[in-house]
């Protein structure tokens, strides 16, 4: 039987701590036995969880042995890791123990090293930081799932589940996986990635803002054939002052904002209409299909079609 270990690190997060434990629990062989064993471990007997404390049943020797190691992720993702469990960790991955970790749990894996030259993901609102806190580790903050063999990490939330959905066909095939995943109520396969579940705000320009007047307009007319020098003339400047003014308050160019802004406007469409595709594309300024199909893949790695079904 597959053993696999969690990992609770103080202010873990209640929600990725549980997803692995109830789907490799819930998980059955063709004859009916359980697909795996879990061990829940932690450096110390007790456990900071926010809202409760969990006594682990394993400390840091659980590790060893286990097929696999699961991290998920903590409320405080630049904590410090303890010597003793960066070590634990360490010698798990000397033993060719396969290492996952869930959402922000991408944190502790990486300050081992464990995650240096590899290609690796996290909670999208915590990418910047882990980039910035990592540099050796290649961020990807737009897919699900990393799968570099033996380390793994994903995304947020319900990704740690298509994350232990992954494992779970990779070790006992997709038979076994889809009868999981039923128990879940989830697919096997979600499309697209998590920048289809990012929120792509507008760039900021706090209220009484010079652009603010501006910004407004171009929210009013993003159904309208708009050019840089269209934006400009109703800004009342030249082409060249309005770009260094909009990248100094906003951060990026009129026409990124506005190509964001009605893509905000589509998603909301898909959500609330059953207008068909083509016709919300034409609603929000896209001079085709084609190119509104392109740019909403683009920016939020589905199709309409495929975001639609996900939230409508």
């Amino acid at each position: 039987m597959h053993t696999v270990a969690v990992l609770a690190l103080d202010q873990v997060i209640p929600f990725d701590l549980s997803t692995p434990i109830e789907v490799f629990t819930r998980t059955r062989l063709p004859d009916g036995r359980p697909g795996y064993q879990i061990r829940v471990c932690a450096e110390r007997p007790e456990v900071d969880a926010g809202a409760f404390t969990l006594r682990a049943p394993w400390g840091l020797d659980g590790l060893t042995g286990a097929d696999t190691v699961i991290v998920p992720g903590t409320a405080t993702p630049a904590a410090p890791l303890s010597p003793a469990v960066r070590d634990a960790l360490r010698a798990a991955a000397r033993d060719g123990t396969r290492i996952a970790s869930i959402c922000t749990g991408t944190f502790p894996l990486a300050a081992t090293g464990l995650l240096d030259g590899l290609r690796a993901t996290t909670h999208w609102l915590a990418a910047d930081l882990l980039a910035a806190s990592h540099p050796a580790v290649e961020v990807d903050p737009d897919v699900l799932y990393v799968d570099n063999g033996r380390i793994l990490t994903s995304a947020g939330a319900a990704a740690g589940l298509d994350l232990c959905l992954h494992m779970i066909r990779r070790d006992y095939g997709s038979a076994v996986a889809a009868d999981a995943a039923r128990l879940s109520v989830m697919p096997l396969e979600r499309e697209g990635g998590q920048a289809q579940f990012i929120v792509h705000d507008y760039a900021p320009a706090p209220q009484g803002h010079a652009l603010e007047p501006l910004l407004a307009w171009l929210q009013e007319n993003l159904a309208a054939e708009l050019t840089l020098a269209d934006i400009a003339s109703r800004a009342g400047m030249s082409t060249r002052t309005l770009m260094r003014r909009f990248r100094e308050q906003t951060g990026t160019t009129p026409l990124q904002w506005l190509h964001r802004a009605r893509i905000r406007q589509a998603q909301h469409l898909l959500e609330t209409t059953d207008h068909s595709v083509e016709r919300i594309g034409t609603q929000v300024g896209f001079g085709s299909p084609t190119a509104f199909r392109d740019r909403f893949r683009r920016t939020t790695g589905v199709s309409p079609r495929t975001y639609r079904r996900t939230f409508a």
